[in-house]
């Protein structure tokens, strides 16, 4: 089982309190310390292993979006804040999730699992099989099935990501950056606008690739390849 190191940072007693209740009730968890200012938090951060930290925002020395943007090599991050507007920032420095005041243990215990999850697919050992990646939207980390995903598609700076059965995931991401991140035996690129899942592909002609989904995809000249490779 999973056991993360942690500590808590707020400058609210009660706030403080509540977080670390939440983390002594939670077996994957382990507690190393609390503090109510970002400067002690720093200090601590340089001098131990730490693998999540459970973060106020707006704090009055120096705010936790700073806190991390100071750190060369910053742990897990879950944010707390009591206004939403800081999300984006967050989003922006990865964080892990944000909880929103005053934090609902069931939400609480969402934010874990992310945290757990991501550590677990970071450590995997080499070699290990994907079956999932993991990419930020709506400000938070989201965990993607690769054997749920039927396409993806680029939009400018963004990607979406489709599902045949749940509603798409955008993110800032650009197409290339996606798919080096996908295995090649299971996703190919064939358009400058496309990347589709091979298991997904029911037919293909004139061009074009139809879906399980019942979409269609185009094939660019220049991803003509795929066609010979996919369809011998």
């Amino acid at each position: 089982m999973t056991t993360l190191t942690c500590i808590a940072v707020d400058d609210e007693p009660i706030a403080l309190d509540i977080i670390s209740k939440y983390i002594g009730e939670t077996p994957a968890l382990k507690l190393l310390h609390t503090f109510d200012d970002a400067l002690s938090a720093a200090s601590f951060l340089r001098t131990g292993k730490t693998d999540l930290v459970f973060l106020d925002i707006n704090m009055p020395d120096i705010t936790g979006l700073d806190l991390v943007r100071s750190m060369q090599d910053p742990p897990m991050i879950i944010f707390i804040t009591a206004y939403k507007k800081f999300a984006f920032e967050g989003f922006e420095l990865n964080a892990i999730d944000y909880l929103l005041k005053p934090v609902q243990p069931e939400r609480f215990k969402k934010a874990v699992q992310k945290a757990i999850e991501y550590h677990d697919y970071k450590t995997r050992p080499v070699n290990t099989p994907e079956h999932a990646l993991f990419v930020y939207s709506e400000y938070r980390m989201v965990k993607i099935s690769l054997p749920d995903i039927t396409y993806i598609e680029s939009l400018e700076d963004y990607i979406r990501i489709n599902f045949r059965n749940d509603k798409p995931v955008m993110t800032l991401m650009p197409l290339k950056k996606i798919l080096e991140k996908l295995p090649e035996d299971q996703f190919s690129r064939v358009h400058r606008s496309y990347v589709v899942a091979h298991d997904k592909i029911v037919a293909i002609r004139n061009k074009k690739i139809s879906l399980s989904s019942g979409e269609e995809i185009p094939i660019s000249a220049s991803h003509a390849d795929f066609t010979r490779k996919f369809m011998p």
